[in-house]
């Protein structure tokens, strides 16, 4: 797989140049799937002839000179709570096994419009729900590093798809981390961009307040371009931003000499892995060896991230899965005694044992005489978590904090135990709070050689700041292969 070795620019500038035709780059990408899917399992459906009848489509308007993104002819894979018109979107769940998108989300419209192709929709946490792609109803995905360890998730099988050389870029949501996690343990680069920047519309909602599309590739300046090219204000979500300055390409290779960074010493206590302190400490000597001024300082409210997160996370998930109830679309249980009936089995045969934890807790919270108690709270506690992260950014121009506390668990530990698997998320959720902008980007292996994830946090529409200091990184650092790579040499 020549083909792979390239980024998502490279390739399509090879396209450009008419060195490699999109038919032969989405044929060597479908390829690698042939050989790695039966392993990783990334995928839940995979469209070869459409992709192969899109990459057709995509070369003829390149050579007309219709089609000149910087993506144009791009293999993309989507993770499956994103609709595509007439084709499934199931969620991973069992509730929504059979169900066909009649609309495209805004994100698909738009990638569509820059010449990528599509090759199908991966594997996820059930709703979202998940920090391990191991709670789908269609099977667990795997890490392409390690087949025994887990991608992470809930975007999973986006980040298993890029690292095992299956999709030169992948679409991902992020919730509290669901992008950046599984980025760090699959060793790619994943964005979630500020919260409003990229329409939701045509993303199947789990917390709508926390709730963002965002970009998966192999580096830095493959996620910029993506993003570009998802970006811009969508009259269809009431929450998309109008933003005037979308080149986030711009900030690319420019050095952090002068910039201000800062490390939350919350961040890097107890609980971290020693490999993980070890090269998040590598990665801070590296800014500070490019001229970057490198401090610590403190967040008096990281204890409350986690249940101030789980608390909304939950209350908003109960409301927004109210609407799968077997009557409008969905799976609709048989041999019911009566609506009634029909709601509870429904739900009781579609929904996962994780999904209903989350729906009972949000349910609880929400309730009479729990609402002021545990809903509003946690409300009020978001706000000043907020306000701790506006004093942070009055100091420093970004932040630094690990993506996650250890490397990729094994398949089946997690699950053992869901309490310390919502901890995990203690690094990333601030920023879905928050709205804030966050990359995920590799920064070394482990002893095992399992990929770790340093995260770099900015400001509201920052976006170019955080791309300046990941790609001055990336330079430093130098490059770092895809799983399939290894397997490879």
């Amino acid at each position: 797989m020549e083909l792979g070795k390239h980024s998502a620019l490279e390739l399509a500038d090879l396209i450009r140049r008419r060195q490699i035709s999109v038919t032969e780059a989405v044929k060597d990408t479908l390829d690698q799937i042939d050989r790695q899917e039966k392993e990783i399992h990334a995928y839940l459906y995979i469209d070869k002839k459409n992709a192969l009848a899109r990459a057709k489509q995509v070369e003829k308007k390149i050579a007309a000179g219709d089609m000149k993104g910087p993506l144009a002819g791009v293999p993309v894979a989507v993770k499956d709570n994103i609709c595509m018109k007439g084709g499934k979107t199931t969620c991973a769940s069992k509730i929504l096994e059979n169900f066909v998108a009649p609309y495209n989300a805004h994100v698909i419209d738009r990638l569509e419009q820059a010449g990528m192709v599509i090759l199908g929709k991966t594997n996820m946490d059930e709703f979202a729900m998940g920090s391990t792609t191991e709670t789908s109803a269609y099977g667990v995905t795997r890490n392409p590093w390690n087949t025994g360890r887990v991608p992470g998730g809930s975007s999973g099988g986006s980040c298993a798809a890029v690292a095992a050389g299956e999709a030169f870029l992948a679409l991902g949501s992020d919730t509290g981390g669901s992008i950046r996690q599984p980025s760090a343990f699959c060793g790619v680069t994943g964005l979630k961009p500020t919260y409003g920047t990229v329409s939701r519309y045509g993303l199947v909602a789990y917390a709508s307040s926390l709730d963002q599309i965002g970009p998966i590739g192999k580096n830095t300046a493959d996620c910029a371009a993506f993003l570009e090219v998802l970006s811009g204000h969508d009259e269809k979500d009431s929450t998309s931003v109008k933003r005037e300055d979308l080149d986030f390409s711009s900030a690319l290779g420019k050095e952090v000499r002068g910039m201000r960074i800062g490390v939350p010493k919350e961040f890097i206590g107890q609980g971290l892995q020693p490999a993980v302190r070890q090269a998040f400490m590598d990665a801070m000597k590296a800014f500070s060896g490019m001229g970057a001024s490198v401090e610590f300082l403190s967040l008096k409210t990281v204890d409350y991230m986690i249940p101030a997160y789980y608390l909304i996370a939950s209350a908003e998930a109960s409301s927004n899965l109210e609407r799968f109830d077997g009557v409008k679309y969905g799976r609709r249980a048989a041999d019911c005694a009566g609506l009634h009936d029909m709601y509870r089995k429904t739900r009781t045969e579609g929904f996962g044992p994780e999904v209903k934890r989350r729906i009972m807790l949000g349910s609880f919270v929400l309730s009479s005489g729990y609402y002021e108690a545990y809903y509003l709270k946690a409300l009020k506690t978001r706000a000043l978590i907020r306000q701790d992260f506006d004093r942070a950014f009055a100091d420093f121009d970004v932040l630094l904090a690990p993506a996650a506390p250890f490397t990729a668990p094994e398949i089946g530990s997690s699950l053992r135990d869901p309490l310390a698997m919502y901890l995990g998320d203690i690094h990333t959720v601030a920023a879905n709070l928050c709205g804030l902008p966050a990359l995920s980007l590799p920064c070394g292996r482990d002893e095992s050689g399992l990929p770790i994830g340093l995260q770099i946090i900015g400001d509201c529409f920052q976006e170019k700041k955080i791309l300046r200091a990941a790609s001055a990184f990336e330079a430093c650092r130098g490059a770092f292969s895809m799983a399939w790579e290894k397997e490879a040499d």
